[in-house]
């Protein structure tokens, strides 16, 4: 983990934007492959947030699936200290508890911020 709270650190300290990139194709040709389609950057939210639900494919409503979205950016930013899994409440749903709030940035950086802590969380490298 960064000592800067700003910024993530990068998944290998000499990582590029090209080699960051490559890692986030990679992700999305495995996700194309196994789900049939490209996910957007909010599709992958959606999956890890059912992933950390654990209660297996069920449909969710409109509100259920910001809860679950909202789920998978907690788990994200607990890669990084921002976050701290506290419980999971009678229904099976996991809370979190805030450490440090996650860093101002721009809409590209945010996007980034989070694309990083989605290879982390899939632990995607990349092989030249």
């Amino acid at each position: 983990m960064s000592d800067d709270l700003n910024h993530p650190a990068p998944a290998a300290p000499h990582e590029d934007e090209a080699d960051f990139d490559a890692r986030w194709e990679t992700l999305m040709l495995e996700m194309e492959a196994r789900f049939g389609k490209r996910p957007d950057l909010n599709a992958l939210l959606l999956l890890i947030g059912i992933q950390e639900l654990n209660q297996g494919l069920t449909t969710f409503t409109k509100e259920q699936k910001q809860d679950l979205m909202h789920i998978a950016t907690c788990r994200l930013f607990s890669l990084s200290g921002h976050y701290e899994k506290t419980h999971v409440d009678e229904d099976g749903w996991p809370h979190y508890k805030l450490l440090r709030p996650v860093p101002f940035a721009n809409l590209k950086e945010q996007e980034r911020m989070l694309k990083w802590h989605v290879l982390e969380y899939f632990n995607i490298d990349y092989m030249e």
